[in-house]
């Protein structure tokens, strides 16, 4: 029987600079170094994008740090990783980032019930200046209102 895990990376980043549309949870392919390392929260989704190429979907620029018990076998920190979906989800996803300005962001990594790695992506358009501006005055308010109620 294994416990839940607690490894929960999040792309903050994402949330501020695009609109997330949808959500999907994709599996990914990874060497045995790279998971152990995940399961030490060594993992960075910060500039993360993923793409297509040739009908597969691929993350990019996901930084995964070097096992320290890892020998010469060790993995590269800032591989292309391939995600695994369902085809009908991929055609589906691949349709829609050919639309403008949309693109597929990795939004949390994390460990499931079972133990494997887990990605959740999104389907995201990018905020203008004025989005941005907006979603950190509705922040502002929110927290206004909290410390109000505490009170």
């Amino acid at each position: 029987m294994r416990l839940k895990s607690d490894v929960n990376i999040k792309n903050r980043r994402a949330y501020f600079d695009y609109e997330v549309l949808d959500r999907y949870v994709a599996g990914i392919q990874l060497y045995g170094t790279e998971i152990k390392s995940i399961r030490e929260s060594k993992a960075s989704l910060a500039d993360t994008y993923c793409t297509f190429l040739g009908g597969e979907l691929w993350v990019r620029q996901m930084h995964i740090a070097h096992y320290q018990f890892g020998s010469y076998a060790n993995h590269e920190t800032k591989r292309d990783r391939k995600l695994l979906l369902q085809r009908k989800e991929l055609r589906k996803l691949e349709r829609l980032t050919k639309e403008s300005g949309k693109t597929i962001i990795p939004l949390r990594l994390f460990i499931n019930d079972k133990g494997l790695a887990k990605v959740e992506i999104g389907l995201c358009q990018g905020k203008h200046s004025y989005d941005k501006r907006h979603a950190l005055q509705e922040k502002e308010q929110k927290k206004e209102i909290d410390r109000l109620m505490k009170r």
